[in-house]
């Protein structure tokens, strides 16, 4: 068995997140209460895990302690990835940030998204059924019209999200429509993640990354916007083009794949990740843990390996 993790995006934090996991293992608690003393805010309690304004600190919080969870109980991992935030869970699990460091640099993250989106207001949909060709294609004629609309995640051959402003999506459906793609999904968002619709927060995400200093990391971390592992060197500007640049989720899964990957764990909230695995390649095996049920299912599979 060969590992990859993923770890999770945003948009899939739930209810009653992590109780669970905090009443039953110690090593996650440990870390849910070093991140709540960093933030200043009890991440154990329903108000502070539901704040949209602490949603990406609570997610990688979440991440990085069921992390902690599960690194000793599995082997070492060939190469890990995210989606868009969950790559700072997994710079995290890579050594290449610490939690301190972390935790209030997605705090100011969310904030400048939301400056840049009250700037520029925006929204997403998910194209299913389609290629990236067509998908290009029309959101360039819809530019060509004055309305801004790009692709933004290109999370499989088949499903790649557009962003861009409410009258550039609304454009580009309609086109899709009389094109014969007949799913056209909404997403529930506020700004244009991944498009130039972020510039205001990719220049501000620039300036606060001046002074954070980053490790090489320990296992390959393979960014969504370059699909090769970051490097120590390249870190800042990664992540700042990380805003406005398109996700690969896509050619990511395809680079663990080629690492060697037959495994892959999802760690975070929901599994929307792993059933992107599948999708992309069906050999793979895949599994997500964000519960002490799921942990548990974990555990037994790979007890059934060891024997």
């Amino acid at each position: 068995m060969t590992i990859g993790y993923l770890f999770s995006g945003q948009g899939q934090q739930f209810a009653g997140m992590g109780a669970d996991l905090y009443a039953q293992e110690a090593s996650y608690r440990d870390v849910i209460d070093q991140a709540s003393d960093i933030l200043h805010h009890d991440l154990t309690t329903p108000a502070v895990v539901e704040d949209p304004q602490l949603a990406q600190a609570n997610i990688v919080a979440f991440s990085v302690a069921l992390h902690r969870v599960l690194a000793p109980e599995l082997p070492a991992p060939a190469a890990m990835t995210g989606l868009s935030l969950g790559e700072y869970s997994a710079l995290v699990a890579a050594d290449s940030l610490d939690l301190a460091t972390i935790l209030p640099l997605v705090v100011d993250r969310t904030a400048y998204m939301n400056e840049a989106g009250a700037q520029r207001p925006g929204t997403m949909s998910a194209v299913l059924k389609t290629s990236a060709a067509q998908v290009e294609a029309i959101c360039h004629q819809v530019r060509e019209q004055g309305e801004l609309v790009y692709p933004a995640n290109y999370n499989t051959a088949r499903q790649i999200v557009i962003g861009g402003s409410a009258a550039g999506v609304a454009q580009a459906t309609e086109r899709f429509h009389a094109a014969g793609i007949k799913r056209v999904v909404p997403l529930n968002m506020t700004v244009a993640s991944h498009t130039p619709l972020m510039a205001a927060a990719s220049r501000s995400l620039a300036r606060r990354l001046q002074d954070v200093v980053f490790e090489e990391p320990s296992v390959a971390v393979y960014s969504n916007t370059t699909a090769r592992p970051f490097a120590q060197l390249s870190l800042r500007d990664t992540l700042v083009k990380q805003l406005v640049q398109p996700t690969r989720f896509d050619l990511c899964l395809t680079a663990l794949c080629d690492q060697g990957c037959d495994t892959l764990i999802e760690i975070g909230p929901g599994d929307a990740l792993s059933k992107l695995a599948h999708k992309n390649h069906p050999d793979l095996a895949t599994a997500h843990v964000d519960s002490v049920a799921t942990l548990n299912q974990v555990r037994h599979a790979l007890e059934e390996v060891h024997g």
